[in-house]
């Protein structure tokens, strides 16, 4: 039985995987996204008391780092009912890098990637 839980877990993370680079290889390829790099795309919901924090450690390490390859990160809100997207936006004023949209917005994009 744990192997079969085992299997299933493996096959559902490198699909998981496979699904991630293949939307990395469509953002780059079919919308503006045009500049070599990574485009970081972070799901949160109610995270007020971190999100802070984590986004300004994450910016420090791609903007002031050897972390070159990185060209934006994308905040995608997953209906925060707390300050999690108003700090996220705030954020985003500070740094051009930075994107805030709705996981609505973000599924829209991907879907729009898949028809084009």
């Amino acid at each position: 039985m744990e192997f079969i839980l085992n299997t299933i877990f493996w096959t559902l993370a490198l699909y998981g995987l496979y699904e991630i680079i293949k939307n990395i290889i469509y953002i780059n390829t079919y919308t503006k996204f045009k500049s070599k790099g990574i485009y970081l795309i972070i799901g949160v919901k109610n995270q007020e008391e971190v999100i802070e924090g984590f986004l300004r450690s994450t910016l420090f390490k791609i903007l002031y780092g050897r972390e070159e390859y990185f060209r934006n990160i994308i905040v995608a809100d997953l209906k925060s009912t707390d300050n999690t997207k108003e700090i996220s936006k705030k954020l985003s004023k500070e740094y051009e890098c930075l994107k805030v949209l709705s996981w609505r917005e973000v599924k829209e994009l991907m879907d729009n990637i898949d028809e084009g």
